[in-house]
């Protein structure tokens, strides 16, 4: 067997925040999310089955990976074959943007990966299918299979079949996120490893699981009606829930910076100004900005002239998984 599948994935940002797993070894998360997929946040990953290879092959960005990267890919491939023998293959993969730095790079490159090797192994699988396939490398992967605004569930333990479920297209709404990059290095704290001292250890995580349910039926009806405020204030609580979680855990999980900070004033002042803008923040120090789209590149501009923020990025809806 020589098979190739090429696929193209958008990382997508939770509006309503998914932290934390009901079950680790399902990768299930332990709260409902809403996110929205994003066109500016692209990765491209080609797999080609070679029989000639002894073991898997992974290239990210150019550069040959190996230890756990490598084996995250092939236990992923194993995962597709459900464990039966399979013959190895070389993985490509190029994120347009940032990786492991907190802009979702993992939702994207799993949902790209998921759908590309069922096509190289000549698997026929749904985008249901694949969407809880890719749940399985990372719980924000399901929703990137998807375009526009996506839910996944909260996920009940023991539950393998869990997937995302699309709830508008990438048309349904004219907002933009204008996404300020406040650094291009890798965060020092794996959102995994970060989820698991915070399910562990914070005293702030029985609270967590007991507010998040609200923010996210908040965020689906506020998208249903198109209403940014209703969504955009949900989106913020929703995200400073999830971090003061985080950062009661022992030690703290701490992934926001000062930048982080002085960009969250900029936001605040836009809206003390009549500019809608709301903002969150993922496992990183980057902070998305939603915002109506006539408001972007005054949202960009603000952005910009924070200390420290170095790149910024405008995106708007954008769709789900493509596969050649």
């Amino acid at each position: 067997m020589n098979g190739r599948g090429f696929a193209v994935a958008c990382a997508n940002i939770a509006l309503a925040k998914y932290w934390g797993k009901c079950d680790e070894a399902l990768n299930l998360p332990a709260v409902p999310s809403v996110s929205v997929t994003l066109d500016a946040l692209v990765t491209e990953t080609e797999v080609v089955v070679d029989p000639a290879l002894a073991a898997d092959l992974f290239t990210l960005g150019g550069v040959a990976q190996d230890g756990g990267a490598v084996r995250k890919v092939s236990e992923f491939l194993d995962l597709l074959h459900g464990g039966a023998p399979r013959e190895c293959a070389r993985v490509t993969s190029h994120n347009r943007f940032p990786s492991s730095s907190g802009l979702a790079s993992s939702a994207s490159g799993f949902a790209a990966l998921a759908a590309a090797s069922a096509r190289a192994y000549g698997l026929d699988r749904t985008t249901a299918e694949l969407s809880a396939l890719a749940r399985r490398g990372s719980a924000s992967a399901a929703r990137s299979l998807y375009g526009g605004f996506v839910e996944l569930p909260a996920g009940t333990p023991g539950d393998g079949s869990l997937a995302a479920r699309p709830l508008h297209d990438a048309d349904w709404w004219d907002v933009r996120v204008v996404i300020a990059m406040v650094t291009k290095a890798p965060k020092d704290i794996a959102s995994r490893d970060g989820m698991r001292r915070t399910t562990r250890t914070s005293p702030y995580w029985d609270a967590w699981l007991a507010c998040a349910p609200g923010y996210a039926r908040t965020v689906r009806e506020g998208v249903a009606r198109r209403d940014l405020e209703a969504v955009g204030a949900a989106m913020e609580a929703s995200t400073c829930a999830m971090h003061a979680s985080a950062w009661a855990a022992v030690p703290a999980v701490r992934y926001i910076r000062g930048v982080t900070l002085d960009a969250l004033d900029r936001v605040e002042a836009l809206r003390r100004e009549g500019t809608g803008a709301w903002a969150t923040m993922d496992a990183g120090p980057h902070v998305k900005v939603l915002c109506a789209a006539a408001d972007a590149a005054r949202v960009a501009e603000a952005m910009r002239s924070a200390p420290g923020v170095v790149d910024v990025r405008v995106a708007k809806p954008g769709p789900g998984i493509v596969e050649t």
